[in-house]
């Protein structure tokens, strides 16, 4: 296998993220750049890669681009890759947080909004619907997934329901296991325990340093970091959190606006939690989205390089897998209640429910979400 420099790795994935669209769809992209041209990795190794990062929390294609580069350059090599991933996303996202801050109240880009607000709402329902088909496997996963959604509907965090999913799947087994403990003491494969806990030393140091300066901020990272470390099953399972913790508990934001920042985070590259960028940017400007666009993807980044070397350990063990699949039937539930949430949110009339119907309809059919939102917006501005 090849060796690539830090450089290289940075503008191998600064320039596949450019293009990053469709989510999880980018992991072929990584596996054709990483395996196929460049040799960084073996396909078996890469493989195990896309196992690890479907099974944690996180977004996906972003972990993915972590793991390609922690086995090709150790935590150097993972930091190096994760973060030329998600530049660009995080660029264009600021700027057009820029924009919407300016030009939001414009009659012509209310109308587009309105209309994308609509397409949001097929988004979410595609999400729930392919979250909902790849994962119900069961009667025991359906009762999961509707006992999640008429809990949120009675106010219960998703959080705790996450949790009680996570005792759920433990007492549902049908086989044992045990969670191996991380082994200490060894060099793991590309880095050493010294060097995590060095990394580990200078984001506790970081946090404290961001309360020492601006509380609300810190109260922020801290909130996004919560979301991130709960996400399993991908990005979307984050907009769930992201709903109930900035809309409904803190207010920040109304559901209209929140709608408004998953349809930009659309038509940029990058995973759908590229919206907390959005949050932070409303919220404390500049500052406020480089901080919570840090700290959505810190847990992501921190456990691939945690659960990389015990993974083969892990996957076997029956308490791991009867946790994720309690987990991730729940977040089928979760997605439903925010499309109803969001359902809610929109003034229905016959064009926003053609509209909302042809683009679901065209998500599931697996046209490339950028070019749905581009042509709603389209559609919206002469129609809404």
């Amino acid at each position: 296998m090849r060796i690539p420099s830090l450089s290289t790795l940075f503008l191998s994935f600064l320039r596949l993220g450019v293009t990053a669209f469709g989510g999880p769809a980018m992991v072929a992209y990584i596996r054709e750049m990483a395996v196929t041209r460049y040799k960084w990795l073996d396909e078996e190794k890469f493989k195990d890669g896309v196992a690890l990062c479907q099974a944690i929390p996180g977004a996906t294609a972003m972990q993915t681009a972590a793991y390609v580069g922690l086995r090709a350059r150790g935590i150097a090599g993972a930091l190096t890759s994760f973060v030329g991933f998600g530049l660009p996303a995080f660029i264009l996202m600021v700027v057009l947080s820029s924009l919407y801050s300016r030009y939001h109240d414009v009659p012509r880009i209310i109308s587009v909004f309105q209309g994308l607000q609509v397409v949001v709402v097929a988004i979410v329902a595609n999400a729930t619907y392919s979250f909902g088909n790849s994962t119900l496997k069961n009667f025991r996963d359906v009762i999961f997934a509707i006992t999640a959604s008429i809990l949120l509907w009675t106010g219960l965090s998703p959080f705790i329901v996450i949790f009680g999913a996570v005792l759920i799947g433990i007492i549902f087994l049908n086989g044992k296991g045990i969670i191996p403990e991380p082994t200490v003491e060894r060099e793991t494969e590309g880095y050493s325990v010294k060097q995590l806990s060095m990394i580990l030393f200078i984001l506790l140091l970081g946090l404290l340093m961001l309360y020492l300066i601006d509380t609300k901020i810190f109260d922020l990272a801290v909130l996004m970091m919560r979301i991130d470390i709960f996400a399993f099953g991908g990005g979307f399972a984050s907009i769930p959190l992201m709903l109930h913790e900035i809309v409904n508990v803190r207010g920040w934001m109304d559901s209209k606006t929140f709608m408004d920042g998953i349809a930009l985070g659309q038509v940029t590259p990058g995973p759908i939690v590229i919206t907390s960028t959005f949050v932070g940017y409303m919220l404390y400007g500049l500052s406020g989205a480089i901080v919570a666009s840090g700290a959505i993807f810190t847990p992501s980044l921190l456990m691939v390089i945690l659960v990389t070397p015990v993974f083969d350990t892990l996957k076997t063990s029956a308490y791991f897998t009867g946790v994720t699949k309690g987990v991730l039937a729940t977040f089928v539930g979760l997605l439903f209640y925010v499309t109803m949430k969001f359902g809610f949110a929109v003034q229905w009339d016959i064009i926003r429910a053609v509209l909302a119907g042809v683009a679901f309809a065209a998500l599931v059919k697996k046209v490339d979400i950028l070019y749905v939102v581009l042509v709603a917006a389209f559609i919206s501005a002469f129609t809404l």
